[in-house]
């Protein structure tokens, strides 16, 4: 009787832990900071991601729709040299001048003072204060993890976004500056409207 006991207890027990268990992995995937990212122009962990066309560059393969951070960049945001990962070590690979294999970041051709179609994926929404783009200067250092001293800080381009929530793929078009050449990179902020972050998207092109 004893051991019947001991062992419907157990059983009950063991059930009880799947549970919480499965419980916990639930709720930890469904609160994940989850959310987008630029596919065009090719944003760097879009290029990283899981059958993409850089390989070997760590967790972002994983979550290229993660790289969320403070938001308010230019004066506040992600720390010099940690832009394109939005601070997380772990996505340190996006800040990196160069692929994992030592190659240079593939690049998107684009062409100055015409339109551009920029679109963003998203895996969450969330109630959104605006876009904004900026881009690298002419002679900026193509060597070292990306600054703000490599930017232009002022914004090339503004899409207010008013509290919406924006669809799972969102396009919006803006005119890219020009009087540039060669490489240069795109930064894209996703600014979030009820929280204290935003989503950081690096994208390598050529003018």
């Amino acid at each position: 009787m004893r051991i019947r006991t001991t062992r419907n207890n157990a059983k009950w027990y063991a059930a009880v832990v799947g549970l919480a268990t499965a419980g916990t992995f639930v709720l930890s995937t469904g609160s994940a900071g989850a959310h987008g990212y630029t596919d065009q122009p090719l944003s760097r962990q879009k290029m990283c991601a899981s059958g993409g066309t850089v390989a070997n560059c760590g967790d972002i393969q994983w979550e290229p729709q993660s790289v969320e951070g403070p938001k308010g960049f230019p004066a506040a945001g992600p720390a010099d040299g940690r832009i394109c990962s939005a601070n997380h070590t772990n996505f340190g690979q996006l800040d990196q001048p160069k692929t994992p294999s030592g190659g240079a970041w593939p690049t998107t051709r684009v062409t100055g003072g015409q339109n551009y179609s920029f679109r963003w994926q998203f895996t969450a929404v969330h109630a959104t204060t605006d876009f904004k783009y900026y881009v690298t200067k002419p002679g900026w250092n193509q060597n070292h993890a990306l600054t703000r001293a490599d930017l232009n800080t002022t914004p090339f381009l503004t899409v207010p976004y008013n509290g919406q929530r924006p669809p799972s793929t969102l396009s919006h078009s803006g005119t890219l500056p020009s009087g540039l050449s060669g490489h240069h990179v795109i930064l894209g902020v996703w600014t979030i409207a009820d929280t204290a972050n935003a989503f950081y998207s690096c994208a390598d092109v050529t003018f």
